[in-house]
């Protein structure tokens, strides 16, 4: 669990600093934006590396991991239907789309998606832990993103219908590889199991 606590920090930390606009700017003059961005890469690349690690081996092991409730077999079915949107939306925030421009914060939605998905469909302290902390900091970053009236990357640009088509396709496949390959491969666990 430490090993998983120890990357939400150093993520969340990452992760925390844009939405500080006098603290980055403060970084980027000191570094300059090169330096801070490989520092905020860095970081985010260690960060989610930890919770990886710390998450699989948490389920390696169920005696370090309490199960505090045992969702119904249903709870499952809802969370792979909400993965699909959830994959769309995550190619969504790369792709100037109609789908983009819908979401607003396409990749936020994703991480929203992903967290509660996993949340209704698991019942161990990790999980509440991993997928409990995104779903808040998603949440709380979207509030900040409101209250300072930001605009997502491709606010206000549709582009092409055929960038859509991408997203969609791109976003189904992705949801294909990680509920066939991915998902038991990094984590240990498979979602059809």
């Amino acid at each position: 669990m430490l090993v998983m606590v120890i990357g939400l920090l150093v993520f969340f930390t990452a992760h925390l600093v844009p939405l500080n606009v006098d603290l980055k700017n403060g970084l980027i003059t000191r570094f300059g934006k090169r330096g801070y961005h490989i520092a905020f890469g860095l970081m985010s690349l260690i960060g989610l590396a930890l919770i990886v690690l710390g998450f699989h081996k948490l389920q390696l092991h169920p005696g370090k991991n309490p199960v505090l409730w045992d969702p119904p077999v249903w709870t499952r079915h809802i969370a792979l239907a909400l993965m699909l949107p959830a994959m769309i939306a995550f190619v969504a925030a790369f792709f100037r789309s109609h789908i983009s421009a819908a979401l607003k914060q396409p990749l936020l939605v994703a991480i929203k998606a992903w967290a509660l998905a996993h949340l209704i469909a698991n019942g161990d302290l990790a999980s509440l832990v991993l997928f409990g902390s995104f779903l808040a900091f998603a949440v709380y970053e979207r509030i900040i993103i409101k209250r300072r009236k930001l605009t997502g990357v491709f606010s206000g640009s549709t582009g092409p219908w055929s960038n859509d088509i991408l997203v969609v396709v791109i976003g189904t496949a992705l949801y294909a590889v990680i509920l066939l390959y991915l998902h038991q491969m990094v984590i240990g666990v498979s979602p059809l199991s």
